[in-house]
């Protein structure tokens, strides 16, 4: 199943990507490329873009609901992580759900092989 957030980017430009500072220090063992993050407070920092109101991530490429890239993928923080897009792994996500509606975009669907499975008969050896 390909990646339906390669499209979307709904929530990239919806939610307020924040996560502990230590993410963004090499020095620490972070990832996240620190002059793309602000400071929220001494223990969170969150990604340029979604502090505000409206959100979005300034590591966000691309048009929301046609064609979208992360610029930073690789070193994206643990809420980008963790955040799926619904049905990715069988399940809704409410999450996504609502920043796809903030931008005018339908729910996804679970895909056709989710459906009820039909297991066919297995053939008996003779």
């Amino acid at each position: 199943m390909a990646n339906p957030c390669l499209d979307c980017g709904a929530c990239c430009a919806f939610y307020r990507v924040s996560f502990y500072w230590a993410e963004a220090e090499l020095f620490l063992g972070g990832t996240v490329p620190a002059e793309l993050t602000t400071q929220l407070n001494p223990h969170l920092a969150a990604m340029r873009g979604t502090e505000a109101r409206p959100a979005r991530c300034v590591a966000l490429q691309g048009r929301i609901g046609e064609a979208v890239a992360c610029g930073i993928y690789e070193h994206r923080p643990s809420p980008c992580r963790e955040l799926m897009p619904a049905w990715l792994d069988g399940e809704a996500s409410p999450k996504c759900d609502k920043a796809r509606a903030a931008h005018g975009l339908p729910p996804l669907e679970p895909p056709d092989c989710l459906g009820p499975v039909s297991n066919p008969p297995v053939p008996v050896p003779a």
